[in-house]
This record gives C-alpha cells, structure tokens and sequence, in this order.
C-alpha cells in the first residue's frame, strides 16, 4: 500500500463524509418534530441507529471509491465507475434533502428507487474494477433496500 492510495481512500473518505454531514443538517430539521409525528411500521429502528450506521456506510463507501480510484482515473472503467459512484452518492444526499428537509416521502421515495438502481451498476462496475471494493457496498445496498421499504411504507401509512 502505497502513500498515494492513502492519499485517495483518505479524499473519497473525504466526500462521503462531507455529503454525509450535509444530509444530516437537512436530516436535523425534522427529525425532531415531523418525522415524530408521521406514522412508521412496526419495523422502523429506533432513531439514534441511523446516525452510527450511515456513519459506518459513508466510511465503507469511502474506503471503497478510494480503491477503484487508486486504479487509475485514466482507466475507462475506473472512470465509468467513479461516475456510477458519484451519481449515487448525490442520490444518497439528495434522498434526506427530499425526505426531511422538504418533508416529501413520495419525492424521497422516487429518489431511493433511483439510488437503488443506480447504485447496482455502481457495484457491477466496481466489482470489475477491484472485487473487494464491490463487496464493500454490499452492506450499503442492503441498508438502502430496506430504506426502500421503509421508506415506502411511511409514505403509503401517511398517505
């Protein structure tokens, strides 16, 4: 392992992280108050493991866009990879702007599904690139597919 793959698993550390805390800051606006209020299944976790398990996503995430990278951005792949990523991950910050910020589950709803897609090819890409990166999202897509759902049934409860 060399410096510059230090250097760029520690950058797209970085960018998750940085996208993580801006959904948290729309997050915050109504977590407190609306999403109290809104009707949730009997599956919805309590509210303080979101926080430490999207922390744990965006640094797995991280970790893993920084492998891909550390390929080679010349490379045809690396690049169509790290585009599948960054679409994603602008999904990703997008889906809490809808959900808590604007307080619009059936937008956030629509936004996850795109997320979920997009984040398949994310990991079909990556998987080509470095297997290991790949499997660093597995838990990722888990998460987002239950988001999915989760998400789903707020809305269709709240209707």
């Amino acid at each position: 392992m060399t410096a510059k793959f230090f250097f760029r698993v520690s950058i797209a550390l970085v960018i998750c992280l940085f996208i993580g805390f801006l959904a948290s800051l729309a997050t915050q606006a109504s977590v407190g108050d609306w999403y109290l209020q809104l009707n949730k299944p009997s599956y919805n976790p309590p509210n303080w493991i979101f926080g430490p398990v999207w922390t744990v996503l965006y640094i797995l995430m991280g970790i893993s866009a920084g492998i891909v990278w550390n390929k080679g951005f010349y490379h045809k792949w690396v690049k169509t990879a790290l585009y599948h990523f960054g679409f994603q991950l602008l999904l990703s910050g997008f889906w809490s702007l809808l959900f808590f910020g604007m307080q619009k589950p059936f937008l956030a709803l629509l936004d996850i599904i795109a997320l979920f897609v997009v984040l398949l090819f994310t990991i079909k890409w990556f998987k080509i690139v470095n297997t290991k990166a790949a499997y660093l999202l597995y838990p990722y897509v888990i998460w987002i597919a239950f988001a999915a759902l989760l998400n789903f049934e707020i809305w269709r409860l709240n209707l």
